[in-house]
């Protein structure tokens, strides 16, 4: 799909610049010369594809379908009739897949993933990178939250799963992985294990490239790792820039 990038409007500006500052950003220029003209490697990713595994159950096989089944199907991990459920939102066709591992309360209450103030520090990192909500695909391994707020290893199991599913249907380019329930569920490692390199994510679609790093929310509460998780927004741009 061909994307015109439209110039930054100064709040737009103001927010990519914020993020940079936040995460030590204090010069456009690499130490290293870069070759940007170079061909995309063709290598094969660091890591081996972690094999799919098949849903107990058969699974709509196009997208909007699945997305409607995910609103609605009562064979979801948590699911029951009271449990709010925040669904994916954002541009299937944008090239880039962003999961979360699943709604906060706080998402629960505003019908959005990554709300709040993680939300708004998400919303710099999208800008850094010339994108916002409309142009990415954002989902979670579970659109209902848990008891506990956490995955135990059955629930991420079927999860991973479905997340597999998802991802062969939408396609993209590149998937983001926010925070080691994700990388754990799809890679088999955890963010500190995973990130700084590609993998892959098997799917019945083929193969697509995943980038593990730190959840907006793990960056509020530490805010040093705001360098490392904009070394992975670099490399991400690498792969889904246009």
């Amino acid at each position: 799909m061909e994307r015109v990038e439209d110039a930054f409007s100064p709040a737009a500006a103001e927010s990519a610049l914020g993020w940079w500052a936040e995460a030590g950003v204090d010069t456009l220029v690499d130490e290293a010369p870069r070759d940007w003209l170079r061909p995309k490697s063709r290598e094969a990713p660091t890591a081996a594809p972690v094999a799919a595994e098949t849903p107990e159950e058969t699974l709509p096989g196009q997208l909007d379908l699945f997305q409607a089944w995910l609103a609605s199907s009562d064979r979801l991990a948590f699911a029951a009739p009271a449990a709010p459920r925040v669904c994916p939102s954002g541009d299937p066709a944008s090239g880039l897949m962003i999961l979360a591992d699943m709604p906060t309360g706080e998402d629960c209450t505003a019908g959005t993933l990554i709300s709040g103030e993680a939300g708004r520090l998400f919303d710099r990192m999208l800008a850094a990178i010339g994108r916002d909500r409309d142009s990415v695909y954002l989902a979670a391994l579970s659109c209902i939250r848990s008891p506990s707020g956490q995955l135990n290893s059955e629930s991420m199991k079927s999860c991973a799963a479905l997340a597999r599913h998802h991802i062969g249907l939408a396609e993209p380019k590149a998937v983001l992985l926010f925070g080691d329930s994700c990388a754990k569920a799809l890679l088999g490692l955890s963010v500190p294990q995973a990130r700084g390199r590609w993998h892959e994510i098997a799917t019945h679609a083929g193969p697509v490239k995943a980038l593990a790093t730190i959840a907006p929310r793990q960056l509020l509460d530490s805010p040093r790792l705001k360098a490392m998780a904009w070394a992975d927004l670099q490399m991400l741009i690498e792969e889904v820039k246009e």
